[in-house]
Order: C-alpha cells, then structure tokens, then sequence
C-alpha cells in the first residue's frame, strides 16, 4: 500500500505533521510493508532566491490584524507540543524549488529523513534561506550527501522534472494544500491531524485493500 506525503519546507504545518505522522506510522502494526513516498509541493513558486518579509508579516496579509496574534500562537504551540521552535518572526519565505530537487537527490541516494529534518529546522528554526544554493549544499553535506555532489546536482537542471511531476500529482489528487496525505490512491486527508486519527485513515485503507473478496455464489 502506498502513502503519499505532499509537503513544503516553508509549511510550519508540514514540520508538525512529520512528527505526527511519523508517530502514526510507528503505530501501524504492518509499517514495512508500506511504500512511504514523500511529494513535492511549492507553497510559493513565485518566490525568488532573496528573502523579504518574514512569515508572520506575509501571513499578516491575509490574516485579520485581531486574529493574527493568535494564530500564529497556535502555530507556535502545536510546534512546541512536537518539540518543534517555530520563529515565525524569523524565518522569511522563499522559493523552493532547488529544496525540492535536492529532496528527491536525496531519496535517490537513501537520506531523505536525515536532509528534510534538516531542511526544515533550517528554515524554521535558524531562519536560514533554503533557496541559496550554498546554504544548501551545506545543509545537505550535515545531513550526510557529498556536497560536491549536491553542489553539482543544484548547478544542473536535474531532478526538475521530478518536481513538475510532483505539483501535477498534486493537482491529479486534488492536493490544494500541505501537508496532504494520499493513502493508497484516495482522496487526501489532513497530515496535520492527530496521529490516531491518522492511524485509523491507515488502518481503514489497509482493510480495504486486503479484504478478501466475496465468495461467488
């Protein structure tokens, strides 16, 4: 059965629904015999490489100025709760496209975990940009890749493709936000929810895949 993951670095909410979704999965009792498949999705795709106003001033352009504040507590809190520091004051949203390309590097190469852990405290975290290139090729190599390799990788066009193919998943599944979460082919559910409840959406997708079908009459 496979679960695919559509997720941003810029998303605090996808930094969150990793841990509740890994805490899901370490709960299913049939976890290796699942095909985890982490997706690409841009958050921003227009964003350039420069950082400009922070996330808690973009999220002011959309939030109501009474709202705002307790918003982005919330944020803030359910990060906590998960052992996350979530600097919305800090962090400044850019584009992530070459973050993408070096995720699916990375899965080819068999540290995917290790580099999107990294990417993501990165930029919530250090408030770090994901978008210069040498930021990332030195994130990258702490996260176990070589960095003339990724250095390489980020200097070509590879894996661009992958990324394309990704949103247009995305857009196949009705994926309009992150994370997302496709459990064998269904409509997507939210990877932000508790993580019993996401157990159950695994538990009940896997029923349905092995029940034996009825005998015939």
């Amino acid at each position: 059965m496979k679960i695919e993951i559509y997720s941003d670095v810029l998303c605090p909410w996808c930094y969150i629904g990793k841990r509740r979704i890994a805490a899901a999965l370490d709960g299913f009792a049939h976890r290796d015999e699942l095909e985890i498949v982490w997706r690409s999705f841009e958050l921003a795709p227009g964003e350039g490489s420069e950082p400009g106003p922070t996330a808690a001033e973009a999220m002011a352009e959309w939030t109501a100025p009474d709202v705002l504040p307790g918003r982005i507590e919330l944020i803030k809190s359910q990060g906590r709760q998960e052992g996350l520091e979530l600097n919305l004051h800090k962090s400044r949203p850019v584009g992530t496209f070459d973050a993408h390309r070096l995720t699916h590097f990375a899965a080819e190469r068999g540290l995917l975990e290790p580099v999107m852990e990294r990417l993501f405290h990165a930029y919530h975290t250090e408030a770090l940009n994901v978008a210069d290139r040498e930021v990332l090729v030195r994130l990258a190599g702490e996260a176990g890749l070589d960095e003339a390799e990724v250095r390489e990788v980020l200097e070509s066009d590879r894996y661009a493709d992958a990324v394309v193919a990704d949103g247009n998943r995305a857009r196949q599944f009705n994926v309009t936000g992150v994370p997302s979460v496709v459990i064998d082919g269904r409509m997507p559910v939210s990877g932000v929810q508790a993580p019993e409840k996401l157990l159950t959406f695994i538990e009940r997708a896997w029923e349905r895949a092995h029940k034996e079908p009825a005998a015939s009459v």
